[in-house]
């Protein structure tokens, strides 16, 4: 650490905290040779802060830990220890609306020991930064434009989509498609030609009351929870099944769920325009219910002072 105290140091633009030190943001760094970054052999899990409360931290850190087991990484940090970092991280910044990010990276084994990622030694990075919005707020009041992509999403059987990982390649060339269509973000289907996810979010179609989800090949989001009792307080029925493409295509809505976004409404899919190329009433209800929630304290914990 520098030798300025933790007063004098600015951390208003971020903190970050690598293997047992903390730093602004802007001075974390990597090795460039530990399999984290060579190999994106990294899981991670993200936990907002919105009107100064954590939103649902004790289940992100507990999704980040199963994750972790996993892939057999085992940091030296507890589940309490983290949470204590991310406090703190947050508490430094003094931020009230902010993008809290945990990951365990695998290092690259000693001299000496095989090549091989059950010699590397693991370890936690953490850091906090300026909330970040996956669609700006005005995508969301007038619903996001997305497509159906062509690439289909990595099988399960090769990459948990349980486990947040950054094996992006699939959802990066399926936003590029989008984004050479106009659009600003895609759906991937699996190898039968069913929803999955889209890059970064857990994805529903809506018709009459009811509520669907994808149930295989997604992530199993936090915020796809938070619909999920935001529906039973709102007397939709929620269901999670296999969704063929032709359903999503012909979905009286569609939305999309993420914890950088909450609940966000689709007005565009592909050449489809939906509910007047607005967001559709259900979603909307279920977007409104969802920020004055968060705004009166809902599964919340506040930053510590």
């Amino acid at each position: 650490m520098p030798t300025e105290t933790v007063n004098e140091i600015d951390w208003r633009h971020g903190a970050a905290y690598i293997d047992g030190n903390f730093m602004p943001l802007k001075d974390a760094k990597i090795p460039v040779t530990d399999f984290g970054y060579r190999r994106s052999d990294v899981t991670y899990d993200v936990v907002g802060v919105y009107y100064g409360f954590f939103f649902r931290l004790d289940d992100h850190i507990r999704r980040f830990r199963t994750s972790m087991n996993k892939l057999r990484m085992h940091p030296n940090e507890s589940d309490e220890q983290i949470a204590e970092i991310l406090h703190e991280l947050v508490k430094r910044t003094g931020m009230r609306e902010a993008y809290v990010a945990m990951d365990c990276l695998r290092g690259r084994p000693p001299a000496g020991k095989p090549l091989h990622p059950a010699y590397s030694r693991n370890y936690l990075v953490c850091f906090v930064m300026p909330w970040v919005w996956v669609f700006s707020e005005e995508q969301q009041a007038r619903g996001v434009h997305a497509i159906i992509a062509k690439t289909p999403r990595i099988p399960s059987e090769s990459v948990d989509p349980t486990v947040k990982n950054f094996h992006w390649g699939d959802l990066t060339k399926a936003n590029f498609e989008a984004f050479d269509q106009g659009a600003e973000t895609a759906i991937l289907l699996d190898q039968d030609g069913n929803v999955t996810e889209g890059p970064g979010f857990n994805v529903f179609m809506v018709n009459g009351s009811v509520v669907t989800s994808s149930d295989h090949g997604a992530l199993e989001g936090i915020t796809r929870e938070s619909v999920r009792d935001l529906c039973g307080e709102l007397g939709l029925q929620f269901e999670s099944g296999a969704i063929p493409r032709a359903e999503i295509e012909n979905a009286e809505e569609v939305f999309f769920s993420t914890t950088a976004g909450g609940i966000m409404p689709v007005s565009r899919l592909g050449k489809r325009i939906l509910g007047n190329d607005r967001p559709g009433p259900i979603s909307q209800k279920l977007r409104n219910a969802f920020w004055e929630k968060r705004r009166n304290g809902w599964l919340g914990t506040q930053v510590y002072k």
